[in-house]
């Protein structure tokens, strides 16, 4: 059978060292730390919930690079979040927490942009959310470094600046659950395989950007992220 249309490329995340990792999907957890899910009006460590975005959301960031992300339509309030972003290497399905880490390729630092004004719309309507989150160029991510060069990155600080001013800070120790069970978990409800990236959740601390704004995330031991956004 012969495609009627030429194939889109496939999507790429730069590797730390070279080389790039081809995307196939990405999943996100929603409110992972505690402090983040008090300011967004929940208590406690509730099931882990997810969401998706479009492989093609990506803005790959090469090391020692500014990316650009050009200021979406539609909304007055363009919020950063910086997470975790876990890489898998090797799929399955229902994985045993005990087994996660051995599926995990690497890690790197990404930023689950969010129309905030546009999910708060959705939210109150009962209606799906995607429209504040799933939109393009929604998932800025650095380098990715493989696991065995990145030893203490499940407990290492995370920041986010904006025009040098620390906003988000805290560490990845923190999340309300962790690499493992998350992939435990994600993985009882889709099948991963190579390829897939799991944004893990975001700290306290989110808030409002505009075009002009230079964000700066950084986890420690990880390639930094450098993303300005554009009109």
């Amino acid at each position: 059978m012969s495609d009627v249309l030429q194939a889109p490329p496939v999507p790429r995340v730069p590797v730390a060292g070279g080389g790039s990792f081809p995307v196939r999907r990405i999943y996100c957890v929603g409110r992972n730390y505690v402090e983040h899910a008090i300011e967004m009006g929940d208590t406690g460590r509730e099931p882990p919930f997810f969401f998706l975005k479009p492989a093609d959301s990506v803005v790959p960031v090469e090391a020692g690079q500014t990316g650009r992300m050009r200021y979406p339509s539609l909304t007055q309030d363009l919020q950063h979040e910086v997470e975790l972003v876990v890489a898998i290497g090797r799929g399955g399905s229902r994985i045993p927490a005990a087994e996660a880490l051995g599926h995990v390729w690497g890690y790197a630092v990404g930023l689950d942009m969010t129309r905030r004004d546009l999910q708060g719309e959705m939210k109150k309507k009962g209606r799906p959310w995607c429209i504040g989150k799933g939109f393009d160029a929604s998932a800025p991510i650095g380098p990715i470094t493989p696991a065995a060069q990145a030893p203490g990155v499940l407990d290492a600080p995370i920041t986010l600046a904006v025009n040098g001013e620390v906003r988000q800070h805290s560490r990845t120790g923190k999340l309300i659950w962790n690499v493992a069970e998350v992939i435990e978990h994600l993985s009882a409800a889709w099948t991963l395989a190579p390829g897939d990236l799991i944004y893990t959740g975001t700290p306290e601390g989110v808030g409002t950007v505009v075009a002009g704004d230079l964000l700066e995330a950084r986890i420690e031991g990880l390639e930094p992220l450098r993303v300005s956004i554009v009109a």
